[in-house]
């Protein structure tokens, strides 16, 4: 069974995240790219709506079941490749040429809520499921281009609770400090989200650039450095 699969509705392409929690390990990333791909080069959607097949979860972030192997291995060179490949959806996400909605029909936690900031628009179910940044908890800092993506999507203000105690918000909080553009029950969720989507026909070339120009800063903030991600075992998971 695939990872992810897409379904074209007029102008709106509709991509399914159907593995379980939606973890990112190199075999979703690939995936979740190759899809961007070909939704881009083969068809002629002006939107993307990503989603979850899961009934109460978007994406739980990270893999890290897979991942941690590799830290306990002290393997840097395995962990930087994640991170690098973790990057580069980032900023496809960021820069994607078509107007792209997260539709969040369930919890949105860690690396996933990261994603969903790359995103040019969020909606959420408003009966179940938060939308969190628990690193502080599981020892795991920002990195410098998660940190921008978290800017662009939350208030500062709200961005520094999230952060520094890990509180999980409802949707209607999330709409309410314009996290998200609106919180709705499940059942009204894809059909607001579709209502939304399919009024926005918008020319890419002009899409693209407009989005390149404003994430240049993220852009940079994402590949500013050689991310230390595993230099002793100690970076990604403290103490």
């Amino acid at each position: 069974m695939a990872l992810l699969e897409y379904e074209i509705d007029e102008n709106v392409a509709i991509l399914t995240m159907s593995s379980g929690e939606n973890r990112f390990n190199p075999d979703f990333l690939t995936e979740l790219m190759t899809r961007f791909d070909e939704i881009e080069q083969q068809t002629d959607a002006r939107v993307l709506v990503v989603k979850s097949a899961h009934e109460k979860i978007f994406s739980n972030g990270i893999d890290l079941e897979w991942l941690l192997p590799y830290i306990q291995k002290r393997d840097a060179k395995r962990c930087k490749d994640f991170f690098y490949q973790l990057n580069d959806v980032f900023k496809r996400v960021l820069t994607y040429p078509l107007v792209t909605i997260a539709a969040i029909n369930g919890h949105v936690f860690a690396g996933g809520a990261i994603l969903s900031g790359a995103f040019d628009f969020r909606f959420m179910r408003a009966d179940r499921g938060y939308f969190c940044l628990p690193e502080v908890d599981l020892g795991i800092p920002f990195l410098p281009g998660m940190n921008a993506l978290l800017q662009k999507a939350i208030p500062s203000y709200k961005l520094d609770e999230m952060q520094l105690t890990g509180r999980r918000l409802t949707a209607d909080e999330c709409e309410a400090h314009h996290i998200v553009a609106r919180a709705c029950h499940v059942d009204e969720l894809m059909s607001v989200v579709m209502e939304f989507a399919k009024q926005l026909n918008k020319e890419r070339a002009v899409l693209a650039e407009l989005k390149l120009r404003r994430a240049k800063p993220i852009l940079h903030a994402i590949d500013v450095e050689d991310p230390p991600y595993i230099e002793g075992g100690a970076f990604y998971v403290m103490g």
